[in-house]
């Protein structure tokens, strides 16, 4: 990988994550006035705000947030490829875009459970990132703690959810294709 590609690759990852966790907010709605989640609405709001008047939420399901999401893999993969100098194959493209987007919300989510496991065993002190990733990772945890309590004071709901991301993850491997390359 030489420079150019690198450099590519992180900046689009990075807005990727910040256009996922946009998309993760209104699904757990979030507190959208923590400073945290303003960040992420004014990182996205110059370009989401024009895609939501051709394109409505459905629900609690922004679909601005994952079209944009989808284009922001599609761009980036399109640049690689033209630095790489490689044939462009617009429905490879798209299906990479995808699965990637979808990959990269996974890896998203498995940072924000392993940060708030490893804060746990401090004092957040009512951090604004640390309310926001409590926010975002309690729609999955609380499911799995009404199932395994605590016990003897410790939390295993996010072993268990790392596990099932983890045998999830597997399985895709597996039976879709590209899972392992992106």
């Amino acid at each position: 990988m030489n420079a150019m590609s690198f450099l590519v690759n992180t900046v689009f990852d990075l807005y990727l994550m910040i256009v996922i966790l946009r998309f993760m907010l209104q699904l757990a709605r979030a507190d959208f006035y923590n400073p945290f989640s303003q960040f992420v609405i004014k990182a996205t709001q110059p370009i989401i705000a024009p895609m939501r008047r051709l394109l409505p939420s459905i629900g609690r399901i922004d679909t601005s947030s994952i079209l944009l999401a989808l284009i922001v893999v599609l761009v980036k993969m399109l640049v690689l490829t033209l630095i790489a100098g490689a044939a462009v194959d617009i429905l490879t493209l798209l299906l990479f875009s995808f699965i990637s987007v979808i990959k990269q919300a996974g890896v998203l989510f498995f940072w924000m459970l392993l940060i708030r496991a490893v804060l746990s065993w401090f004092n957040q002190n009512n951090n604004p990132i640390v309310m926001v990733i409590a926010q975002l990772t309690e729609p999955v945890l609380a499911p799995v703690r009404r199932i395994i309590p605590a016990m003897g004071g410790l939390d295993l709901s996010v072993l268990v959810v790392f596990i099932a991301m983890n045998f999830i993850n597997m399985l895709c491997a597996q039976y879709i294709p590209f899972w392992s390359i992106i």
